[in-house]
């Protein structure tokens, strides 16, 4: 993971590098705007990250924001700066920030806060989904089994978003209820049951293997022809 320091304090940014190639990053300190540009330029695709402060000799970190943004650099940009009010704050993410953390920090709240943007990151990249004959096209928001188009409501869609991400794995209904709909409802309530109703009704066609299977007792799971597990019961 190459990640690109923009820090013109030399403690500050010695910290920072040491600290991240102790995690197993591979990391490029600029001191200023101009050196920021050049590297990132250098790196193109390869840029994994940016911790950026927003004070800088020549070029602000704003306006390496706006250039970035506007050149159509992807890459998960984390503003850490000593401004802390919240107009500063609102500017840096309406200017693409994906995170602002304040300084002083805690080295080990930033190390998370890079992991949950490259998390991010990754998940945006994938814009398809696939399951033996199952496609999911996660822009397009449709789905295709067998070269055939599945028309899906919107729950239904969210519904087989989640079971495509963990193929073979058992969901309970509860996990179900938090990923999809976000809340729990009354105990007792067959919702869950009744969307995987409808989407079974999609998805299991005739002459196809099934997919979508019930596991009594335990919740539902999406089960590629060929798995070697526990039959469906």
């Amino acid at each position: 993971m190459n990640v690109l320091v923009v820090e013109d304090d030399a403690g500050i940014a010695a910290f920072l590098a040491k600290g991240l190639r102790a995690e197993g990053y591979a990391v490029t300190v600029a001191p200023d705007g101009d050196q920021a540009l050049s590297v990132v330029a250098g790196l193109g695709e390869d840029l994994d990250l940016v911790l950026l402060d927003l004070n800088l000799p020549g070029l602000s970190g704003y306006e390496l924001l706006t250039r970035w943004r506007g050149s159509g650099v992807a890459a998960p940009i984390i503003v850490l700066t000593a401004r802390d009010a919240v107009v500063d704050k609102v500017r840096g993410l309406d200017t693409g920030a994906t995170d602002y953390v304040t300084k002083p920090f805690a080295f080990d709240e930033l190390l998370a806060r890079i992991r949950a943007a490259l998390r991010t990151a990754e998940q945006v990249s994938v814009t398809q989904l696939a399951v033996a004959d199952l496609r999911l096209d996660l822009l397009a928001k449709v789905a295709w089994r067998d070269g055939r188009r599945i028309d899906l409501a919107p729950r239904e869609w969210a519904l087989l978003e989640l079971f495509m991400r963990s193929p073979t794995q058992v969901l309970s209904r509860t996990q179900i209820l938090n990923h999809v709909w976000d809340y729990s409802f009354e105990p007792g309530s067959n919702v869950v049951d009744v969307y995987v109703s409808y989407l079974r009704r999609k998805l299991n066609r005739a002459g196809l293997r099934t997919l979508l299977q019930t596991v009594r007792g335990a919740g539902y799971r999406l089960l590629p022809p060929g798995f070697e597990g526990d039959g469906p019961v």
